[in-house]
């Protein structure tokens, strides 16, 4: 088991709950239509606990998935038991920098901003090289990213941590109750964000369990010409950059983007 993963123990037990009803989000549809459209084999990397995967598996596409923390593998194994999703030999332990699957795939995908988890530049290739050597001729990978995280008519200052805050709450279905405290704050210059996170275990509003979790940093952020280089730097030509869950050409100043590349 590696030693260097995020999602473990109460934030892994917690991830699904606390995120609620992810069927409405708009990032499966767009997901979904790459694959169908020319993504078989599909790979989703840092499937997790299988948001987008075992609904795709469930309908029949052809889709495999990595994640580097084993938690959350185990419980996207448990939920497709639950569901009747066949994942027998689909699941895979692995960092996406160094990707070694027996198959090329039509489509890597990478949803939830994962690749922004990549912190050094270095790490950042490393993954997109694994990538392009794990699509056939013509296949296309596909990045989500962010280029800014706070609200643009309030920019926090340099470095300075947002008050402690309630992000999410919701029972568990033994009556138990589990909440997340969240905090953060940005290098603007490194482009990274750092947060710590709280997560608490309840009974009858009395805290019974707590778990404290720190990643500094968290992410790196991209602005598009970035994000662009990180295809050509790999090989990736054919660039599109999309505008948020939609195929809509991205416009110089959204923060939130897609960008797909081809494998030549």
């Amino acid at each position: 088991m590696p030693e260097d993963y995020e999602y473990r123990g109460m934030m892994a037990q917690a991830w699904d709950l606390l995120r609620g009803d992810t069927s409405v989000w708009p990032d499966r549809l767009y997901w979904r239509a790459l694959i169908e459209r020319d993504g078989e084999p599909a790979l989703d990397v840092g499937c997790g606990a299988g948001r987008l995967l075992l609904d795709y598996r469930a309908s029949g596409l052809d889709v495999d998935g990595i994640d580097n923390s084993p938690e959350m593998l185990t419980l996207c194994r448990e939920k497709a038991l639950a569901a009747g999703v066949d994942v027998e030999g689909r699941l895979f332990e692995q960092p996406m920098e160094a990707l070694t699957l027996p198959r090329r795939y039509g489509l890597i995908f990478v949803p939830s901003l994962s690749f922004q988890l990549l912190m050094a530049p270095g790490v950042a290739d490393a993954a997109m090289a694994r990538f392009f050597e794990h699509l056939r001729p013509g296949g296309r990978l596909a990045l989500s990213f962010r280029s800014r995280f706070w609200s643009r008519r309030n920019p926090p200052a340099q470095m300075k941590w947002s008050d402690w805050a309630v992000l999410a709450e919701a029972p568990r279905p033994d009556g138990l109750v589990f909440r997340r405290w969240y905090r953060e704050r940005f290098d603007f210059e490194a482009q990274f964000q750092f947060e710590e996170n709280r997560y608490e275990l309840l009974r009858d509003g009395a805290v019974i369990e707590t778990e404290f979790h720190a990643r500094f940093p968290s992410v790196r952020w991209h602005t598009q010409a970035q994000a662009r280089s990180c295809f050509e730097r790999a090989g990736f030509t054919g660039l599109r950059v999309t505008s948020r869950d939609s195929f809509d050409p991205a416009g110089p100043d959204d923060s939130h983007f897609k960008i797909i590349g081809v494998r030549p």
